[in-house]
């Protein structure tokens, strides 16, 4: 009971019938240009990761005692 081929080209032609070609292009020229921004986007995050390794460094305010690095204080105030 699954879809065949001539399932699959008669929803094809009801498809370009309703949205027409000029506007399937454009959506294809949309997604195309988003996965591509996605792809530059995942890129440059890496790349930068890659060149500053040094992690900028926030200073706690109010606090007295010491704050292992991986505690996190919800209620301290940050200076960058």
């Amino acid at each position: 009971m699954g879809f065949s081929t001539t399932h699959l080209i008669i929803f094809l032609v009801i498809i370009v019938v309703i949205f027409g070609t000029k506007k399937l292009r454009n959506i294809g020229s949309d997604l195309g240009g988003a996965v591509k921004g996605f792809k530059d986007g995942m890129k440059d995050g890496t790349d930068k990761a890659a060149e500053s390794p040094v992690a900028p460094t926030a200073q706690q305010v109010g606090t007295s005692t010491p704050v292992a690095k991986e505690t996190i204080d919800v209620e301290a105030k940050t200076k960058v």
